[in-house]
């Protein structure tokens, strides 16, 4: 029986909050969630990213830096590679979060990127195909039970976060929850007595 091997194969925290306009912009580019994305799953050198996502190396190499400049990424390992030394790069975290109310120094903290609008880009050649799998619900619950319901639903991320890599699809997983100020609601309902 194969042993299975942590995903990633370097040490990482559980999370870590995004306190810095520094850290948000970081990962608000498309190509340095990517990155995030590929290095769930081992870490890597900046070869092998470009290689990935087919793009030059001196692009990637330059989106590697402002993560780890913001402190999302990190030097993992590094070996010799004839005279130069091979730097492998992996996340600081398996999940990051924007923390509320928090400003940077230039006194704004932008807004997280929007991850439907990505996962609506990634998802419409399998919508097509007929492969999407998707649902979308609407309950009028107390704000409480909705920081319930995130706590459950967090659980289930990190257990995606951390099955291991196999086979050759990919597959995205996008959650939210959300406040909807002008749903339609049914007016109190009548005793019947």
């Amino acid at each position: 029986m194969p042993i299975k091997k942590p995903v990633p194969d370097y040490e990482l925290a559980d999370t870590v909050e995004l306190t810095t306009a520094e850290q948000v912009r970081a990962i608000s580019d498309p190509l340095r969630t990517t990155i995030l994305g590929l290095l769930h799953e081992r870490a890597a050198t900046v070869t092998e990213l470009a290689t990935a996502v087919d793009r030059p190396k001196s692009t990637v190499a330059h989106h590697v830096k402002v993560l780890t400049d913001a402190g999302i990424l990190r030097v993992v390992r590094t070996r010799r590679v004839r005279a130069i030394e091979e730097r492998f790069y992996g996340r600081a975290a398996r999940m990051f979060f924007v923390g509320l109310g928090r400003q940077g120094a230039d006194g704004q903290l932008p807004h997280d990127f929007n991850d439907f609008e990505v996962a609506a880009q990634e998802s419409k050649p399998a919508y097509d195909l007929g492969e999407m799998r998707s649902f979308i619900r609407h309950a009028r619950i107390p704000d409480e039970r909705a920081a319930e319901f995130w706590q459950q639903v967090d659980a289930l991320i990190h257990t995606f976060d951390q099955l291991p890599r196999a086979g050759g699809t990919t597959y995205g997983f996008a959650v939210g929850l959300y406040p909807i100020s002008d749903y339609p609601t049914l007016p109190p309902a009548e005793d019947e007595g």
